[in-house]
């Protein structure tokens, strides 16, 4: 017998892809009363190897209840930064995930020394899979304080900015989220990096 107070995911007869399926039964999560706990997990789960990103939870827990956003950007922060970090220090995902090698990982490890802090800030901040670098981050043997920082600082502003402009705005400024986002998030990061170098270069 199924326990009751478990989503479960739809197996409806109208065909559906499975990671519609998975997308579906994370949303049931915000209607209940474990929906917090779950959004911790989706991402830890996520930083690793979850198709599904966690701001889909988190919009819609902020949603439901507005006061409540930026707590649950807290708990979405936390979650992801520690699967980020089990990630780094874990062999697991490098020794027995198929296709997962150094040769595979080649191009994001020239990224790592060129940019170090930036290119993890990049990857938890925009739609960039942040998951392809905290596995990559372990391989490469990156340094771990760096790493740490980088997400704490890019997840935990990615996170908050979502819940913040619900609690601010409403359940009206979804839309802009869905529609403009990631394209804000890109630029962002683009207008960031680029003072940075520029900086750098005068100095």
């Amino acid at each position: 017998m199924s326990d009751t107070n478990t989503p479960a995911i739809d197996d409806s007869s109208e065909p559906k892809g499975l990671v519609r399926r998975v997308y579906d039964w994370v949303l049931a999560w915000a209607d209940h009363p474990a929906g917090v706990w779950a959004l911790a997990l989706l991402a830890f789960a996520e930083s690793s190897f979850f198709p599904v990103p966690p701001d889909v939870l988190l919009i819609a827990l902020a949603i439901g209840k507005p006061k409540k956003s930026l707590w649950f950007a807290t708990a979405c922060s936390v979650g992801s930064i520690l699967g980020g970090f089990w990630q780094v220090v874990s062999p697991y995902f490098y020794s027995y995930v198929p296709g997962v090698s150094p040769a595979a990982f080649d191009h994001v490890g020239g990224l790592y020394e060129s940019w170090n802090f930036w290119i993890v800030f990049t990857a938890g901040f925009t739609p960039i899979p942040y998951k392809l670098f905290t596995v990559s981050a372990g391989v490469f043997g990156i340094n771990f304080v760096m790493f740490l920082i980088a997400s704490a600082v890019s997840r935990t502003a990615r996170f908050f900015l979502v819940a913040g402009l619900i609690q601010r705005f409403g359940p009206s400024i979804t839309g802009v989220i869905d529609r403009y986002f990631n394209l804000f998030a890109i630029g962002f990061t683009v207008l960031l990096i680029g003072g940075f170098v520029v900086v750098k270069m005068l100095l």
